[in-house]
């Protein structure tokens, strides 16, 4: 790829920000990752205070992420991270790390298919994997159209993006459907985490991934069903979400 299709290519991805947090705009219209909420109100301060305090009641959804805040603060710390948020991380990584973010959001979008219509009972998980359908596949054929793209047989997954999606179709073929539901929470509640982290100016060139990873909401989808369906002492819904914590923080850590 030479110089002027690299930069040409670079200013699309900012332009549309990032795959996995688009997919969730696209999902509600009414706002796919605002800030993360505690008690219903935004939380855009650095601390944990308030998912910490909540989970010791019987809430999975927020003792999944607080069991997982030493791999979300790995994430933060990694040095894609950090060179996104001095804003002098090379264009290329950056443009590599939107490739892999299409090839994601294509083979999960095939995945929801698949679910989307596998799924029949209970009626709240049918409704939960149509509404993710829908909604990653909306924004699939935006993005896809935006880079003039038919699919992604052409592009190479590195190794860490193969393992990940490799374990979204285990989780897929073996586990019972509302674990596929938490294998897909991480990167939802990881994103939100990591754009609120990260401190950036508007002149940043990277401010653009920051502000629109800031505003979702993972909850709105993601909190009654897991409350509803899983215990607190759920341990394999524990190892699903911190398996895939560790495969987004290796996707970046490789980027």
């Amino acid at each position: 790829m030479d110089i002027a299709t690299l930069l040409t290519f670079f200013l699309l991805c900012i332009s549309s920000a990032t795959a996995h947090n688009d997919k969730e705009q696209a999902a509600q219209p009414d706002g796919y990752l605002s800030t993360r909420t505690c008690e219903g109100t935004q939380d855009t301060s650095s601390s944990d205070t308030c998912s910490i305090e909540k989970s010791h009641g019987d809430n999975i959804y927020l003792s999944l992420w607080e069991k997982s805040l030493d791999q979300a603060y790995q994430t933060l710390n990694l040095d894609f991270i950090q060179h996104m948020e001095a804003g002098d991380l090379p264009v290329d990584r950056y443009v590599n790390f939107t490739i892999q973010d299409i090839y994601y959001l294509v083979k999960v979008t095939d995945m929801l298919k698949n679910m989307s219509t596998s799924v029949k009972k209970p009626e709240d998980l049918r409704q939960f994997f149509q509404g993710r359908y829908s909604s990653y596949k909306r924004f699939q054929d935006h993005l896809l159209s935006i880079f003039y793209r038919k699919g992604v047989s052409d592009i190479k997954p590195t190794p860490a993006m193969r393992k990940y999606v490799s374990d979204y179709e285990t989780i897929m073929r073996t586990k019972e459907p509302i674990y596929f539901a938490v294998s897909l929470l991480p990167c939802s509640r990881l994103w939100v985490w990591l754009a609120n982290k990260v401190d950036m100016a508007p002149s940043n060139a990277y401010y653009a991934w920051k502000k629109d990873n800031m505003g979702g909401r993972p909850e709105k989808h993601y909190e009654t069903l897991l409350n509803k369906y899983l215990t607190l002492n759920n341990t394999e819904a524990y190892h699903i979400f911190r398996t895939q914590m560790q495969n987004e923080h290796d996707f970046f850590a490789t980027s």
